[in-house]
């Protein structure tokens, strides 16, 4: 039996045809595959008004709701792809939501994505959306309505600039025991959170891992695994103290002496009466031989044990549960917010299961207008630069005009002004 190697140098191919190692084939086939099992659940890009007919703005009583409007801003990438929903009047709530076909992330990840655009420079509000089952209300919506996730920026003042992971389960509202930082520019981003059926989490801003774990370390999920032993206590000989003090040090006779005492450099006034200012005291000085509290020489404790560490047991209210990540409804995605400064632009929400399509909707989407959109930005600055700097110059002439055409003060008036004051 005979065997027949090739070896191919890909780097020296003929012009006339290409060779594609069938290991790249396989994988392409395979991202087709899986792109051809994966599942997108829900998109929006609000690339016109009809998405008024999908969405619904709650009607719940007691708010000032504000209102959504359709615009790519005031800078931009592209007229079209920058196209979003926007906060449009201060300190309003905001409540706007929309039902889609229902589904279980059983056994798969879930992947919920969007961008945000805080063109107004916001000092206090939420950037977030959240996500429920099938449950809601759309016209009831407001903040009480439960929800199965909240994710997203959220900004108030210089000490609140975070990403919200929350998760509801079993009715309490879970927050991450991590601090996310989010993006506080006046730019678009796109913020994506990724569950996992290991029980693990991504999240990402602009298609960069920002942070990741798993649900139960960063989240108040379970009980904890293991607690302190409540039968356990220090025993009574435990010494933890490291030093002691040296029972032999003893103060010296003369330590003590006053913190304070009189100046003797210090002469009574001439003009002191003891009748009138009565009786003359020296000022006090600092004492130079005034050593402050005594206290004895410290020695290593020759039967220090070490911090005592209270031993901890199996938490009998622990139970495993390996299905943290999943949810059997999702149903319905929107938004719930209080906005102190309007001008926020929310697009492209997204929820799949596919982790590769998500990217590529990021880069689609953000991606292809971040470039764009800053130098836009930057163009008007300069112009608002330029004219700002244009008018103060015309300021300053008006008021150099001004005074070369007030009247000089003649003889004749000052005479006049003297003959008034007499």
């Amino acid at each position: 039996m005979s065997t027949c190697q090739h070896n191919v140098n890909f780097a020296q191919v003929d012009e006339k045809f290409s060779v594609i190692p069938i290991y790249l084939v396989a994988l392409d086939r395979q991202n087709e595959f899986r792109r051809f099992l994966a599942d997108t659940y829900f998109k929006e890009e609000f690339s016109d008004d009809k998405y008024e007919k999908r969405w619904t703005p709650s009607e719940h009583p007691g708010k000032e709701w504000g209102t959504f409007v359709l615009t790519h801003g005031k800078f931009y990438g592209d007229p079209e792809i920058s196209k979003g929903i926007q906060t449009s009047q201060d300190a309003r709530f905001y409540g706007l939501s929309t039902k889609f076909e229902p589904f279980s992330n059983k056994n798969k990840a879930v992947i919920f994505q969007f961008t945000v655009k805080h063109e107004q420079s916001i000092d206090c509000g939420g950037g977030y959306i959240k996500v429920f089952d099938c449950s809601l209300d759309p016209k009831d919506l407001h903040g009480e309505t439960p929800y199965l996730v909240m994710f997203g920026p959220d900004i108030c003042g210089p000490g609140t600039k975070k990403v919200h992971v929350i998760f509801n389960y079993k009715g309490k509202n879970l927050l991450i025991n991590k601090e996310i930082r989010c993006k506080d520019d006046v730019y678009t981003h796109v913020y994506t959170l990724i569950v996992n059926p290991d029980n693990t989490y991504v999240v990402k801003i602009d298609n960069e891992k920002v942070e990741s774990g798993e649900l139960e370390k960063d989240w108040d999920f379970l009980p904890p695994k293991k607690i302190k032993d409540p039968e356990a206590n220090k025993p009574d000989d435990w010494d933890d103290n490291p030093k002691i003090e040296d029972p032999d040090d003893k103060k010296p006779e003369d330590w003590d002496q006053p913190e304070y005492i009189p100046d003797p450099d210090a002469v009574k006034p001439e003009d002191w009466d003891d009748d009138m200012d009565g009786e003359w005291e020296p000022p006090q000085i600092t004492n130079p031989a005034y050593k402050g509290e005594w206290k004895p020489r410290m020695l290593d404790n020759p039967n220090y044990k070490g911090p005592w560490i209270h031993p901890e047991i199996d938490n009998p209210e622990y139970v495993a549960e390996p299905n943290l990540y999943k949810y059997d409804e999702i149903c319905a995605v929107g938004f719930d917010l209080w906005q102190v400064k309007s001008g926020t632009i929310f697009d492209n929400v997204l929820i799949t299961d596919d982790e590769a399509e998500a990217e590529k909707h990021a880069r689609d989407t953000w991606g292809a207008i971040k470039e764009a959109e800053k130098k836009m930005k930057e163009k008007q600055d300069e112009e608002e630069r330029k004219s700002a700097e244009s008018k103060s110059e015309d300021d300053e002439d008006d008021n150099e005009l001004e005074e070369t055409d007030a009247p000089e003060e003649t003889e004749e008036s000052a005479d006049a002004d003297t003959h008034d004051e007499l």
